[in-house]
């Protein structure tokens, strides 16, 4: 069985605490993806939206521009406008704090992309993705409380190869 609150696949969900009664339920809609199975259970998750295609269009986009090459912060800053254009609400470079023991630490951590205030992108212009590129991402998504990110390397032939999407 599965620790509660890893992330198993890309696209599967687990809960810690008074929910993890839901847990299989949840992996369930999850794996299968019974979006009324998830009302069901969590009527306020029936109305979010997922951002997760209209962020990777915007960032089709900006890699069929400006393909592969260039830094980090040059697709940042162009996948934010991209999103800007297209109505989406993006800010970038988000401090992060850390909460210790119940004191609030700024320790300089800070997100590339939080998208209309329930998704995080990580950017990363790398030869390849690497497991501490997923650890940081969900470190964002704990520290937030956020339950969704996407991981985008922009540094690929086709950005398809460079995606990878994140539920915690």
């Amino acid at each position: 069985m599965p620790l509660p609150g890893r992330v198993h696949r890309a696209f599967s969900v687990t809960l810690d605490g008074p929910l993890s009664v839901l847990r299989g339920k949840i992996r369930r809609f999850a794996v299968l993806g019974g979006k009324s199975e998830i009302s069901h259970y969590f009527p306020c998750m029936a109305h979010s939206k997922d951002w997760t295609h209209e962020i990777i269009g915007c960032a089709i986009e900006v890699h069929r521009e400006l393909g592969a090459g260039l830094l980090e912060s040059s697709y940042e800053m162009a996948l934010c406008h991209e999103l800007s254009t297209a109505g989406i609400q993006c800010e970038r470079q988000v401090p992060m704090p850390l909460v210790y023991k119940g004191e609030r630490l700024e320790c300089g951590y800070r997100t590339d992309l939080i998208v209309e205030n329930s998704l995080i992108v990580e950017i990363k212009a790398v030869e390849r993705l690497l497991p501490i590129h997923e650890a940081q991402l969900i470190s964002y998504l704990r520290l937030s409380g956020m339950n969704t990110g996407l991981l985008i390397n922009f540094n690929v032939l086709q950005l398809r190869d460079g995606l990878k999407r994140l539920v915690v």
